[in-house]
């Protein structure tokens, strides 16, 4: 074995010999070659950093690459390889993607006409309301809404309905210790005209998810995979992102209504905050569309941005415990979950194919899951 090969499978997971020393006393000589881990010792290593244990016994370290297309930038920091988080919650979504599919195959249901509809040609304005549409999820619906959660709850909720599997989550698979990171990648979409799917990073904001999912949701009209770190007042450099974004301003704050809304008597940020809750969007929504309608400044656009920006980063947005089943529902998505369980009970599905792509251990777990979602009495 290639000692070098443990030094480059820890630095891909994200840690230092000093997060692993406690497990791994001798790790230190394992890299150095002064010494040779056991079987069983590699094995638990694979498992700590997240990889293959074939991994290990390679010539030369894989060079990974995201499976789909790479629309991120990430203005502070350079992208480097993708995390294996990253990867594996792609991995996974692209396995529930292949499953419904052929569920979809097998109970003949239609391809959904609007994926790949549109083009970076087409009026974003024009896209916008085709897809508000789509979703029969009006403006005027989503400003009586109380609160962000229960609009973003409405959106997905409005997503699936038409078709599109939309999962969120905060973690890889069911592993509360594999944590998502935002600043890394916001979501990303897996286009297919029988089973779309888009996933959110739940840990982000409540309205920085809901412009992702509109982002998200541009894409899929595109006809476009890719994974995403949109900023809602940034302007991205790929042509696509940015025709993405104006889409999915459009879709949540439409110019019109903008322009009938604004109130420049009010103070500026008083004004911000006001359009945020009218609207249920973000502060950096808010800010690049005062700016598009020419209400305001780029050098004022800038400097309440990085005010706003701070503010948000300064939250936290993660939130622990919760109803598991209400979790498991927006994880995996309850179209998705659904048809699992209910081809699983039909025989159609393994038990255990079923608990890998729900992250279900145990027996009773998906029998409740089943009764909580509906799916059995």
């Amino acid at each position: 074995m290639n000692p070098g090969l443990l030094s480059w499978a820890r630095e891909r997971a994200g840690l230092d010999e000093l997060a692993l020393a406690r497990r791994f006393p001798k790790l230190t000589e394992w890299e150095a070659g002064k010494a040779q881990p056991t079987l069983r010792q590699l094995e638990d290593f694979a498992h700590a950093v997240h990889i293959p244990i074939g991994y290990l016994f390679l010539p030369q370290p894989v060079q990974e690459a995201l499976p789909i297309p790479d629309f991120r930038t990430l203005a502070d920091h350079a992208i480097t390889r993708p995390s294996p988080n990253l990867l594996d919650m792609l991995y996974l979504c692209q396995q529930r993607q292949d499953w419904y599919r052929d569920h979809a195959l097998t109970h003949a249901l239609p391809a959904l006409d609007f994926i790949g509809s549109a083009s970076t040609g087409d009026d974003p304005a024009t896209v916008a309301q085709a897809l508000s549409k789509t979703l029969q999820l009006s403006l005027a619906q989503r400003q009586q809404l109380s609160n962000w959660s229960e609009t973003l709850r409405q959106f997905m909720v409005s997503a699936e309905k038409a078709g599109v599997l939309v999962m969120a989550s905060s973690i890889v698979g069911s592993n509360i210790h594999r944590k998502l990171d935002v600043r890394e990648f916001r979501g990303f979409a897996l286009v297919d005209n029988l089973a779309p799917l888009i996933f959110l990073n739940a840990a982000d904001s409540k309205a920085a998810q809901m412009f992702t999912l509109a982002h998200e949701m541009a894409h899929l009209w595109l006809g476009e995979s890719g994974v995403s770190d949109t900023e809602a007042g940034r302007l991205p450099e790929q042509a696509i992102e940015r025709w993405c974004n104006a889409v999915a301003a459009e879709l949540l704050m439409p110019m019109r209504a903008t322009r009938a809304a604004y109130q420049p008597e009010l103070p500026l940020p008083e004004e911000i905050q006001r359009l945020a809750r009218q609207f249920k969007v973000s502060t950096l929504v808010v800010l690049r569309r005062l700016f598009d309608a020419g209400f305001i400044t780029e050098a004022v656009l800038w400097q309440n941005y990085h005010e706003q920006l701070q503010r948000i980063q300064a939250l936290d947005v993660r939130r622990g415990g919760g109803d598991f089943y209400r979790t498991l529902a927006a994880r995996t998505g309850t179209r998705f979950a659904r048809a699992v369980l209910a081809s699983t009970l039909e025989g159609q599905t393994l038990f255990q194919d079923a608990f890998r792509m729900l992250g279900i251990k145990k027996s009773a777990t998906f029998y409740k899951a089943a009764r909580e979602l509906e799916v059995m009495t």
